[in-house]
């Protein structure tokens, strides 16, 4: 059963929005130009449609039968351009050994014999430190933005009810008067940098948002982003993969790629389970996949696996679900009303690949959903989901040309801000390949301090 209906193409009355702003980015040198896109999740995706706009044919395969059949599937339907704040933080190493150790914390760690794993764990380490963490919040504040102006345009050609978007605001509950301060430094570091954020009191979060009644006398405050959005992924990457087609995308799916062939510094074809496919530029931007494919090409592409659980549960009564988007930051557990339906998302397994549910996850889910919101969802129709967010050890993307190869380009480790960094990252990724970002060095190939790719 799927997770949400998808959108029917009868329904979408389109304007040209997206595809006009992206006049004035096509250069001659690139019309006609190929490129093969690995990934047909969220990246992947927008990563087509900004090349499309750019003035690129492009194909995009995927090892899945379909779209959004990894991280984009059944994730946390935020669009959290204000809260990008990077996992690493000098605030999480004195909680790390409760988190990691406790049977239900929210962040577990799964070690692995991998010598990558361990490099990673060391880079994130050293990521939380106070200017780095200031480093990469600034970093992804300006990728949000401009991802909110490309993904707004996007939804101002498309059925956003269709969709399920909505722009109703998110709160960031906090429980204690140290995590408010904690807060409030992030607030005034982002200010004027992101979209506007006030520090709200308990009360003033109920008159917001009454159905938080159950959240009385358990939280000290809130952060909370008026302009903060909702997206159903799933439908946002079908209404995508419709509108590529029409415009010439080609999509190749069940194409898992099992090696390359070199020409120096170029790849020049790889070869798949359906074939062998000529290549003129390649981009990767199939998530944790990526490290894989990587590794076959030589070069090291620290992304690790961060894996998260959601259930999705119907409303049975509208007045008393919550219709602002809600992060329990001290359960790690966010809340968005997609539609008729409450997204819950949850929990951060580092290092693993395993795709297995966990059914006390899933329950943790489940209890914390019925304790907050009781009967006004129906968690006994929980559909329970699992996936792999790629992360960074700074939680900054990888945007831009591999220094080993040069038509290799990476749209990789959005980590868990995949939905909302999906349009920045491409419109990024397209302006990097047709130089003409003005602020792009290409001598700096991508953006994360920590995630450069090296030799093997």
């Amino acid at each position: 059963m799927p997770l949400q209906s998808p959108p029917s193409t009868s329904a979408l009355q389109r304007s040209n929005a997206y595809w006009d702003a992206g006049q004035k980015t096509t250069l001659l040198s690139c019309v006609g130009r190929h490129v093969t896109v690995i990934g047909a999740g969220i990246v992947g995706l927008t990563s087509a449609a900004a090349l499309v706009r750019a003035g690129w044919k492009v194909t995009v395969i995927d090892a899945g039968p379909g779209v959004a059949n990894g991280a984009s599937r059944g994730n946390g339907c935020q669009l959290s351009y204000g809260y990008v704040a990077p996992l690493a933080q000098p605030s999480l190493l004195p909680e790390l050994p409760q988190l990691l150790f406790a049977g239900d914390a929210p962040l577990a760690l799964h070690p692995r014999l991998d010598i990558a794993q361990w490099r990673w764990m060391t880079s994130f380490l050293a990521a939380c430190r106070r200017s780095v963490a200031r480093r990469g919040a600034l970093e992804l504040l300006a990728l949000g933005q401009r991802s909110r102006e490309q993904t707004e345009l996007w939804i101002e050609g498309s059925d956003a009810a269709a969709l399920a978007f909505g722009r109703h605001g998110k709160l960031v509950l906090l429980p204690d008067a140290a995590a408010m301060a904690t807060a409030q430094r992030q607030v005034d570091l982002q200010a004027g940098c992101g979209p506007e954020q006030q520090m709200l009191s308990e009360m003033q979060c109920l008159q917001i948002e009454p159905s938080l009644a159950a959240f009385r006398g358990r939280i000290a405050g809130a952060v909370y982003t008026p302009s903060e959005c909702v997206v159903d992924s799933h439908a946002l990457c079908i209404d995508l993969e419709q509108q590529l087609v029409k415009r010439g995308v080609t999509f190749k799916y069940e194409t898992a790629v099992a090696g390359f062939d070199l020409d120096r510094r170029r790849i020049s074809r790889i070869h798949t389970a359906a074939g062998t496919l000529p290549i003129d530029c390649l981009v990767l931007a199939n998530g944790v996949g990526s490290a894989q494919l990587g590794r076959n090409l030589g070069i090291r592409i620290p992304v690790e696996p961060i894996k998260g659980y959601s259930i999705t549960v119907p409303v049975t009564d509208v007045a008393r679900a919550p219709t602002v988007s809600i992060t329990d930051s001290s359960r790690k557990i966010v809340y968005a009303r997609v539609g008729s339906k409450l997204r819950v998302a949850g929990m951060a397994e580092l290092g693993t690949y395993d795709l297995r549910i966990n059914p006390a996850r899933v329950d943790q889910l489940i209890n914390a959903t019925r304790h907050a919101f009781g009967d006004s969802v129906n968690v006994g129709l929980a559909e329970a989901w699992v996936g792999l967010r790629p992360a960074t050890p700074d939680s900054v993307p990888l945007i831009g040309r591999s220094p080993e190869y040069d038509n290799l380009y990476l749209n990789v480790g959005q980590g868990a801000l995949g939905l909302t960094l999906a349009f920045g990252s491409a419109d990024r990724l397209a302006l990097a390949m047709t130089s003409l970002d003005t602020s792009y060095d290409k001598s700096r190939t991508v953006v994360s301090a920590f995630s450069i790719p090296k030799k093997l």
